[in-house]
């Protein structure tokens, strides 16, 4: 059975309605009134998925607007949800924790010490969310984020694509006991949420479009220069007239000289018109939509990391996670998070991306963005509009 007949099978029968196989690749839905109103179906109707479909069925896809409706019948349910990940065996902390480690912590201005391992839970928050972008084409994805509220960590594309393929597997959905519930990390609030989720966001949706991007800037090249090379064309035969005419007397060659300057000017309008369409038809609008969040309780190896910079010092955790067998990366106050390497402050040790202790652009001196979110503390010149804030508090 496909993943949509899946999904469909899975929302009807939330619904009340008796579903019943067909082949090839089709369903017999009995639905009561309720769904029958809202989908608009009669009693007894057979849906068909696929190529090769039931007679007389009606064909779901995911073209126009079925996914919209049966989300409607959703409404709220499965925006939000908790679950424990539940291993058939206990998985051992992996032998040489340091060699782990180094392969994971790259701190090129400061030193790390391993403190210790122990077992326990955590909180982790899988966010979901589905953009849309409009031009002369459409185009739709589905951006996941992930963050660990007990380290502060911000998840990478592998390990999310092994979690959600693991989630994916037929793995028994339990709900969160008490021993995970007391897991290390609370959910962030709304405001700190959208601090941490927003730049990660905004990066990866531009990353999803920029393929699409391209192409859509290719096929305004090509009719820019179309209108350019036509209208080009017009000007160059009746700027010809004109200079023709510049040396003729007469009022017949005067009128002559005012007809062609006319035309040169409408010309020009009309090349100006026929830009300003191309940009309005190509214009791109995107948006962006929170589908749904996953609470995820997970068991992991903590790793208790002291950091040394100078004189100071500070501990930081990092997470094992025994389902995917795979260490998080560390975290990282200001910035993205996305680069191996994190640089480490002398004020408050805060761990950065590169950026995050650039030189100033004014006077060149190197300062902490964690530290001072909202200047160069020397000049007080204010910091970039482009600096994305940190991801722990």
């Amino acid at each position: 059975m496909g993943t949509l007949r899946e999904f469909v099978v899975d929302v009807l029968e939330s619904e009340g309605a008796a579903v019943e196989p067909v082949e090839p690749d089709g369903l017999d839905v009995l639905a009561p009134e309720a769904l029958r109103e809202a989908m608009d179906w009669p009693e007894l109707v057979r849906l068909g998925f696929g190529v090769e479909q039931p007679a007389g069925a009606v064909p779901i896809g995911l073209e126009g607007d079925w996914l919209d409706r049966f989300g409607a019948l959703l409404g709220e349910r499965g925006r939000f949800a908790e679950r424990q990940i539940v291993l058939p065996d206990a998985v051992a902390s992996p032998g040489d924790p340091e060699r782990w480690l180094d392969r994971t912590l790259d701190l090129p201005n400061a030193v790390w010490r391993l403190q210790g391992v122990k077992p326990a839970w955590t909180r982790c928050l899988l966010l979901a969310f589905r953009y849309t972008a409009i031009s002369d084409e459409r185009r739709e994805g589905l951006i996941w984020l992930g963050f660990n509220c007990g380290t502060g960590a911000v998840m990478n594309d592998e390990m999310l694509g092994r979690l959600r393929r693991l989630l994916a597997d037929d793995m028994q959905w339990q709900a969160p006991d008490p021993e995970a519930q007391s897991a290390d990390g609370a959910l962030w609030d709304v405001a700190a949420l959208s601090n941490r989720a927003q730049p990660l966001l905004n990066h990866h949706v531009r990353r999803d479009l920029e393929p699409f991007l391209r192409a859509v800037r290719r096929r305004l090249d090509r009719d820019c220069a179309r209108v350019h090379e036509y209208h080009d064309d017009l000007r160059r035969g009746a700027l010809s007239k004109l200079a023709a005419l510049q040396s003729a007397p007469g009022d017949k060659a005067e009128s002559g000289r005012k007809r062609e300057t006319m035309r040169v000017a409408a010309i020009e309008r009309e090349y100006a018109v026929k830009l300003d369409d191309l940009r309005n038809n190509y214009a791109m609008q995107v948006s962006v939509d929170w589908v749904q969040a996953l609470v995820l309780f997970a068991p992991v190896h903590r790793y208790e990391v002291q950091i040394k910079r100078r004189k100071g010092q500070r501990i930081v955790t990092m997470d094992w996670h025994q389902s995917v067998r795979m260490m998080e990366p560390p975290l990282c106050d200001w910035g993205l998070g996305l680069e191996r390497a994190r640089l480490v402050c002398d004020e408050q040790l805060h761990l950065t991306d590169s950026e995050g202790q650039a030189p100033c652009t004014s006077c060149g001196k190197a300062w902490c963005r964690a530290c001072h979110d909202t200047g160069c503390p020397r000049c007080k010149s204010s910091a970039s509009a482009g600096n994305t804030h940190g991801m722990r508090d």
